[in-house]
């Protein structure tokens, strides 16, 4: 029998906000929420953004005034609205107007020589062959430490300078957000940061202890499926690792441990959960978090794990990353902007077009992460069901000319993906009840490619009007967490009936393929659905389709294999796990976390490790490890 992977919790955050309860999904459909909702939205976020701060009992705003809930979007809206989604990029990162970078240039002398002086501790080793120094001395003929250096001919060097750079928006966190004050960061990258609050608020959303989920399981059976796409860029990871002695600073010890690709899965295992179980670290470019998926669901589907966490973190928003996917025509420029706009002025809310008149995507950055369990275990902990992992497919393009094109990879992919839905759910489910959350990265090259897949698939299986949304029109392109942002959204479209349209653009652009499709610019409410199909394209033809069930859907599974009994007992113990939600989701609105962070709390005591032929039981874990492995090559042997 093959185990389901459900969804029980989700965390993390992006340029929309928080992740769990939908927050982030909500910011983007705020005009189609019921009046609670909208004021929540605008409550969570205030909140995260350090506009209003809960204090000793009520809400003050920055000026220590007192500020109802209600008052919130009249009064702090814009500055919310402003300080999320894909916006001009905030000098907290880099100053896009005047980004720094080195003038290399050439210095000569109208004399024989050019003359400076310099502190003998600056000199340059070995000495050029150019350069003829002489020690300078006070006037009691004492060494000041400063030598005259004469050049014969001309010196080469770099002088500090700025640039305007072409690359002016991105999908940032929201403005205020800042992970680092929530815990004791000890000066780590800022996709790290991002890491311990994604896990953390996944871990809190499901209204479940972990320690339970210790005590229910084996500590094998958990699993940590992780990973950054670009490594950690930021100075206190790769950043300092690479550029450190170029621009006289010391490499730190701590630079290259921190700019693994596998750090994620790392800082989860050692200061969130104490994972002692499976951890993988897979990347697949723009369908890395989809690996990682597909890994977790492969495993909880053999048995081999009964809860998972997953998820993926990318910090992008440097100058370095700008100016490398800038260079190779991929980002969305001043100058392009300007063309397709047919104005000077640049809107940066709408860099990113999905479908549309576009040129190129828009950096973004977060951390997304989810829960996952195996629908026995579900049931057993009394987990609320958001729905399901059915299966990820991955495939190659085969052949290629250039390493970034697409090719008939993601055709595989979305083809087995649907067939696979309409095997389990139905063709009717799948013809009526479906969605696509698209890459929809904001290239022309995208637009016409998947458009076309979709186009194609649809054709093949009876599908019409087939809603297609991509959430990177509002969030920009974070790399691996990329498509844990199109869960986040399926998940939200499943709670909340609504389906975001690409309001980014004013049409759909004449090359996409559209006959069997709808790609509408307007949010719209929508009939419940059933199956999210989250589609990937990554460079290097790195292409991911998942298929992910609606909670309905996921329980009538788990009702048919379990029976009404076992569901009935499961909705019993659902109201506990539901009041342990709700305190979350209200501490969580007043942006108060209590993140994980267990720095060398509950170390395991390797000396006191108890291992029989049969079981290994570690100090600290209510249930051992069983080693009585059956043999999987009977046959053969």
């Amino acid at each position: 029998m093959t185990s389901l992977p459900v969804i029980v919790g989700m965390g993390g955050i992006n340029a929309s906000g928080r992740t769990s309860f939908h927050q982030g999904f909500r910011r983007i459909v705020l005009d189609l929420l019921s009046d609670e909702l909208r004021q929540e939205t605008y409550l969570g976020l205030a909140c995260l953004m350090k506009l209003v701060r809960f204090e000793d009992g009520q809400l003050l705003d920055q000026q220590g005034n007192p500020i109802q809930a209600t008052e919130i979007e009249s009064k702090l809206g814009e500055q919310v609205l402003a300080g999320t989604l894909i916006r001009k990029i905030e000098k907290e990162h880099f100053d896009p107007d005047a980004t720094y970078w080195q003038q290399k240039t050439s210095l000569s002398s109208e004399n024989e020589s050019l003359t400076f002086t310099i502190a003998k501790k600056d000199l340059p080793r070995p000495l050029p062959a150019s350069w003829s120094i002489q020690e300078l001395t006070n006037e009691a003929n004492e060494a000041t430490g400063t030598l005259q250096v004469s050049v014969a001919g001309s010196l080469d060097v770099l002088l500090p300078s700025t640039l305007d750079n072409p690359i002016k928006a991105a999908g940032q966190l929201p403005t205020g957000f800042d992970p680092a004050s929530l815990y004791n960061s000890h000066h780590q990258p800022r996709g790290l940061q991002n890491v311990i609050f994604g896990a953390t608020d996944a871990i809190r959303s499901t209204g479940i202890d972990w320690q339970d989920i210790l005590n229910t399981v084996n500590p094998d059976q958990i699993g940590t499926y992780s990973s950054s796409t670009q490594g950690q860029l930021h100075d206190e990871g790769l950043g300092n690792a690479m550029q450190g002695r170029l621009k006289g600073k010391r490499v730190g010890s701590k630079n290259a441990a921190m700019s693994l690709n596998t750090a994620p899965s790392d800082f989860i295992n050692a200061y969130v959960t104490g994972n002692v179980g499976s951890t993988i670290s897979a990347t697949g470019a723009c369908a890395s978090f989809l690996y990682n998926l597909k890994a977790a669901v492969h495993d909880i589907q053999s048995g081999k794990i009964r809860a998972a966490i997953v998820g993926n973190s990318d910090a992008l928003i440097v100058p370095e990353a700008a100016e490398s996917f800038g260079n190779m025509g991929a980002l969305a420029n001043e100058k392009y902007l300007k063309m397709i706009g047919g104005s000077d002025t640049i809107d940066y809310t709408r860099t990113s077009r999905p479908f549309g008149e576009n040129c190129g995507f828009t950096l973004g950055e977060g951390a997304q992460y989810f829960i996952l369990m195996d629908d026995a275990l579900a049931l057993e902990l009394g987990a609320n069901v958001l729905g399901a992992a059915a299966d990820v497919f991955v495939n190659a393009d085969g052949v290629k000319k250039s390493i970034t094109s697409p090719g008939p990879g993601n055709y595989i992919s979305m083809a087995k993906a649907v067939a696979l839905a309409t095997n389990i759910l139905g063709e009717k489910t799948v013809q009526q009840d479906s969605f696509i959350l698209a890459h929809g990265s904001s290239t022309p090259q995208n637009r016409t490619t998947e458009s076309h897949i979709f186009h194609t698939v649809a054709e093949t299986f009876g599908i019409e009007n087939w809603p297609v949304t991509a959430p990177k029109a509002y969030l920009g392109h974070s790399l691996g967490p990329a498509s844990g942002d199109q869960l986040a959204w399926a998940l939200g479209i499943f709670e909340h009936d609504i389906m975001p349209g690409i309001t980014t653009i004013d049409k759909v652009a004449d090359d996409v393929f559209t006959q069997h499709l709808n790609i509408s610019t307007t949010h719209e409410t929508c009939a419940p659905k059933d199956v999210a199909f989250i589609n990937s394209k990554g460079f290097g033809g790195n292409n991911a389709t998942a298929v992910i069930f609606s909670p309905k859907a996921t329980l009538n599974m788990m009702a048919k294999r379990h029976g009404e009994e076992a569901i009935k007992t499961y909705q019993e113990k659902l109201e506990a796990t539901k009041a342990n939600q709700n305190a979350y989701r209200e501490q969580a609105n007043l942006a108060q976390f209590d993140l994980f962070y267990r720095f060398g709390e509950g170390m395991i005591d390797a000396e006191k490790i108890e291992i029989t032929k049969k079981s290994m039981t570690l100090p600290g874990y209510a249930n051992p490890i069983s080693l009585d492995l059956k043999n999987p090559f009977e046959d053969m042997v």
